[in-house]
């Protein structure tokens, strides 16, 4: 019984270096990223996972209305926001 025991006394501990390394560190980033999207107002600045730089002009559910450039609109998915930029980033 005590042999079974601490045979797998290694592979826990393995199991739980694994969640307070990776696990939680990605947990707690999730976190931050869905408060950043919730937190999304008009007229902020952002940067998109493609790369995008624009300002929110149009917020729906799920998809966010994003000014390129003057006269030049596209809408993209709110997770696809990766960054809110300070005001007067883009100019």
């Amino acid at each position: 019984m005590m042999a079974s025991l601490t045979g797998m006394l290694p592979l826990v501990l393995m199991f739980v270096v694994l969640y307070f390394v990776m696990i939680r560190p990605q947990m707690k980033r999730q976190k931050e990223h869905r408060a950043m999207i919730d937190a999304l107002a008009k007229g902020d600045e952002i940067v998109t996972s493609g790369g995008l730089l624009g300002k929110v002009t149009r917020l729906g559910d799920g998809i966010v209305g994003l000014e390129l450039a003057s006269g030049v609109e596209v809408q993209l998915q709110r997770s696809a926001v990766t960054q809110v930029l300070p005001k007067g980033s883009i100019k």
